[in-house]
Parts: structure tokens; sequence; C-alpha cells
């Protein structure tokens, strides 16, 4: 395959839009931001991303209207080739008029990148249309059953889609690349970035490269970075086969030149993306040393686990600019927090949230309902510990089995999930998640109901300032 135009456009589905049209995925998705970057930095391509779920400063989420209207209304857009969202899409492929499209795909988002795809199709049959993300890298064969997608790239992406770029610049062919899935073929594996410091630094390209970039608040550029790979085993959480298990780790000079070009930005606050924040404890303090030393007044946040907070580390993340923690609590049933191997148990988590507060900082947790092991009690276990916790937010949502997590095989054999089963009928809020047979089905949805109301009662209050 030869190619004319040297035109690729990277794409992040609409989702948050296709709930309310006040709603808005106002960041820079920072794995598009990589991409973008490593082509920019390393072929003669030219390269442009589009948030598609991005509409300036949306209203805040509301986890009920996720649930109800929002659920509808998500519903009728995917099913309307004619809804505004895609004549939006439409008008910016025919703008952009490129080559190659890729669209990273969650499991929640893969009915809006098919669309998205179909929309490439027909304005240009010859474009190359890539699925890349966390569902193509599971289940690469799935996402290429019928005539969507042409390929897959699996796992970490840089170097693959460079790659893969050069190859089609010269014609040759790219189905056999490393890291490329390719319709009926076997995948050849590619290695992980060994050396994390030589990707290019998305925000040095962010200006020229990301579509509508003067409507972005600093804020939503303000995300990066510090290590990739994660050793914790949590049964729902796929992360581990884009990044790998084992920690890899940027240089603490290169994450600090990375966060004075941010302030330079007159960006006050970055939020560290990392799926575990602070693993190894030497690494955390070297890091925040450098933090300290060379970016005063600078805000940060993050997400880390239970069992990393520790008073050494709390002092290192706070004098470096630590704001706000975030926590994957998930349970307040010990016995599901065993189930899902979370490494820790409610005293552990009560006493990390204490510990947190102590010291005036931000909390906010993570609560998941929903597990192939729920019962009745477990439930309200959660309920209980939601009511208890003294937070300043709780991000609640609906277990949902992703393919390539442990989670998803006990359901694929406990026959949870039916014939046909849509993945992007199941997001995070979707009343349709129902995977705990030990609870029966009104049962379990009264009891969901409840931890919502509790939820959003307790984010109104503190946004009202109660």
């Amino acid at each position: 395959m030869t190619m004319t135009s040297r035109r690729v456009l990277l794409i992040e589905p609409p989702f948050y839009r296709l709930f309310d049209e006040h709603y808005s995925l106002c960041r820079y998705p920072l794995s598009l931001a990589y991409l973008a970057a490593s082509v920019a930095a390393h072929t003669d391509w030219q390269v442009r991303c589009y948030n598609s779920d991005f509409a300036g400063v949306g209203l805040p989420f509301s986890v009920r209207h996720l649930s109800g209207a929002g659920h509808r209304r998500y519903l009728a857009c995917l099913a309307d080739p004619g809804a505004s969202i895609w004549r939006e899409v439409e008008g910016v492929l025919r703008e952009q008029a490129p080559a190659v499209v890729g669209i990273s795909l969650k499991s929640a988002t893969l009915a809006a990148g098919r669309m998205l795809a179909r929309i490439a199709k027909r304005l240009n049959p010859d474009c190359l249309v890539l699925a890349g993300g966390p569902h193509p890298t599971a289940a690469p064969q799935q996402v290429l059953a019928g005539d969507d997608f042409d390929l897959c790239v699996v796992g970490e992406g840089e170097h693959t889609l460079v790659e893969l770029l050069r190859r089609l610049q010269k014609g040759e062919d790219v189905s056999g690349v490393p890291g490329v899935a390719a319709k009926g073929r076997p995948i050849t594996p590619r290695q992980l970035a060994a050396d994390l410091d030589e990707l290019p630094r998305p925000g040095d390209w962010a200006r020229t490269v990301l579509l509508d970039h003067e409507r972005y608040p600093a804020k939503a550029l303000g995300h990066l970075m510090a290590t990739r790979g994660c050793p914790q085993r949590c049964t729902y959480c796929g992360s581990h086969n884009i990044w790998g298990r084992r920690p890899r780790y940027r240089s603490p000079g290169h994450v600090v030149s990375e966060l004075l070009a941010m302030q330079a930005a007159v960006t006050e606050r970055v939020h560290f993306d990392d799926d575990t924040f602070g693993i190894e404890p030497g690494y955390l303090r070297g890091l925040c040393r450098a933090i300290a030393d060379s970016c005063p007044g600078l805000g940060w946040s993050c997400e880390t686990h239970v069992r990393l907070i520790t008073e050494p580390n709390l002092e290192s993340m706070q004098r470096a600019g630590c704001q706000t923690i975030q926590l994957g609590i998930e349970s307040g049933s010990e016995r599901i927090l065993r189930s899902v191997r979370k490494g820790f148990g409610v005293a552990d988590a009560r006493e990390a949230c204490r510990m947190v507060k102590r010291r005036g900082m931000r909390l906010e947790v993570f609560i998941m309902a929903g597990f192939p092991q729920e019962t009745e009690e477990t439930l309200r276990e959660t309920k209980a510990l939601v009511q208890e916790l003294e937070c300043d937010k709780v991000i609640f949502s609906l277990f949902t089995p992703h393919p390539g997590t442990a989670d998803h095989r006990i359901c694929l054999e406990r026959g949870l999930l039916p014939p046909g089963y849509d993945f992007s009928l199941h997001h995070h809020q979707s009343p349709g998640n129902y995977f705990s047979p030990g609870v029966a089905p009104a049962l379990f949805r009264e009891l969901v109901d409840e931890l919502e109301q509790l939820v959003q009662t307790q984010r109104d209050q503190t946004q009202s300032g109660s």
C-alpha cells in the first residue's frame, strides 16, 4: 500500500458528549498525545489529534444522570448516524482529509469508534483505519471483525505507529510490523520502551498537533506520567496488557523538565496519570526532592495505593506540592477486597484515608460495586464505608468486565456474559451492568441506586460548600 498523502489523524471517540451536550472530556488524552509527539518527532507525516469528546469546559458529571436519562441519550446517539456529534466528526474528517486514521478505543467506546471508522471509510474508502488502546490490545480479532478497522496497534504504541508510517511511506507491507494485529494473522510482539526518557514530551508538540488547542484551558494540558507499569494484580484491571507489570521510570530530571514547561505555560496544577504513583519508595523520594527543588509553587495530584500511604511518603509528596491523593479502595467488604486482590484490608483503607486528611490534603476515593462475588451484605458494607469515610470526593463505578482481565475470564466461566455481549452498552455507570448472581436483580438495582444517590448527595453538598 502506497500513500499519496502523509496526513494522519488520531481521534479520541466521543463518550461523555453522548450523555449530555454539556458534558466534555476537558483534557488532551495522554495516550494520543504521546503517539502524536512521536509521529511529529520521528517522521515527516503531518499528524493531528482530535478529541471529539471535548466541548469546552463542561458541566460536572452527575452519576445519576449517567445511569439514567444520560444513558438513554447515549444509546440514542449511538443508534443515530445523523446525530449532531457524527456530523461534527464528518466535518473534521473532511477538513483534515487524512490518509491514516487512528482511533483510541476503550471497551465502552467501541461502538462510537466503529461509527468514526465508518464515517472515515465512507469519505475515503482508501484511507487506512487503525484501532489502538486498551480494547484492541486485549481483543484485536474482535475489533477487526467486519470491515470497520484495517489493523490494530497492540500494546504500547509509540514505536509501532512510527514504524508503520515509515513503511507506508515506502509502500511496504505493514501487516507484519511488530505490535500490529491484522485480521487472521498472528501478532509479532513488540518490546516495551526500555528508556522512557527517549519518548518525546507531548507538551512540546501540543500547540501544533492538537485541534482547537486554543480552546483548552491550561489544566487540560497538565497531565503527565512518571512511570509506566504496575505490579499490582487487581482482577478487574487490564492496564498491564499495555504497560506491563514491571515498573519503568522516567528520570526525575526528565520529569522536572516537563513540569517546568507546564509551569511556563501557566499551568499551576498538574496530575500524574501513573496507574500507581510512587511504587518504589526510593524513586518517589528522589522525584519529590527534584520537584520541590525545581518547581516551587506547583501543585499536583496523583493516584496511588493504600499500602503506599506512609508518613515518610506523605511528607515527601506534600513538601513537593502534592495537594490531592486518589485511592482505589473499591469495596467496604474484606471478602471482596481479598477476592479482587487489592492487597489491603478495610482497616488499612480507613487508616490511609485518615493519614491523608490529617495533613490537610484533598482525598478522592474510587468505589466500585457489582463484582461477581458480591452479596447483599458486601454491598451494604460498601455503602457503610462510603458513609463513614471523610473524603472530598467519591468516584463511583459499577463493575464492568473488560477483556484481558481476570474478572472477565471469571464472568465467561460462570456464564455471566450473554451471547453477543456488547461492550459498548456496559460502561461504568450503565444500568445494564449486572454480574452479581449472588444478589437478586431487583435488589441489586435497589442497592446500587442507594449508593449512587449517596455519592451524588455527597458531591452536591461538597460543591455547595455545606
